[in-house]
């Protein structure tokens, strides 16, 4: 089954379910320094109980999308990049699949570090951020405006409907939860990050508004 899937896609499941089944074994205080933290340094306390300090370290807006809180939230996220990324790279190809994929990845990481980062200087708390949802919402961007008539069925609750539709709806309501907070402990801005920086992508490639070449 794995020949079957393209091989940027393939590639990219393999690792996520690697390092999450390699950080399970290693235990909790390997993977802190891979998180994506605020900007600075922080004391903390490590899972032993010992003093030490946590902080942003430049690869953090990579190694965060590898990581994930567990295995509901890793299997989510590698049903979307399997339903819905394999079909983009198939489009795309290889190359520009993994570069869009990295750019909504490293984008949404950029967002969320500005929005923890703000959120701990302004006396709301520290926390790490983890999993590859920035990238996936990407994905969903860029297979709403490739296929944007085709449809999708969601699992819960269980509703067929445009692709065009199921990401409008997912994007207002990522936008809402993030602006109330109703719901904490999701990184909703990182979200819609990864869908910012994957609509600017494309429009680059493209060369329309704000990239417009003919000018």
């Amino acid at each position: 089954m794995l020949e079957q899937i393209p091989p940027a896609t393939r590639s990219l499941l393999l690792a996520n379910v690697i390092a999450f089944f390699l950080f399970q074994w290693l235990g909790p205080s390997a993977s802190v320094d891979f998180m994506l933290w605020p900007w600075g340094e922080f004391p903390a306390l490590d899972p032993r109980g010992m003093p030490t300090t946590v902080g942003f370290l430049p690869w953090q807006v990579v190694s965060y999308g590898f990581l994930h809180g567990g295995f509901e939230h890793l299997f989510f996220n590698m049903l979307a990049l399997f339903m819905f990324g394999a079909q983009i790279e198939l489009v795309w190809g290889q190359q520009r699949f993994l570069t869009y994929y990295f750019t909504c990845m490293v984008g949404a990481g950029f967002i969320q570090l500005g929005v923890a980062s703000w959120s701990a200087y302004s006396g709301a708390g520290i926390y790490p951020t983890v999993g590859a949802s920035g990238g996936v919402f990407g994905i969903l961007l860029a297979y709403a405006i490739l296929f944007p008539n085709r449809r999708v069925l969601l699992l819960i609750p269980p509703i067929p409907m445009r692709a065009r539709t199921l990401v409008v709806l997912y994007g207002l309501l990522e936008l809402y939860l993030g602006v109330t907070g109703t719901q904490t402990g999701v990184a909703h801005f990182a979200h819609l990050g990864g869908m910012a920086f994957g609509y600017g992508l494309i429009q680059y490639w493209r060369g329309r508004w704000p990239f417009d070449r003919r000018r």
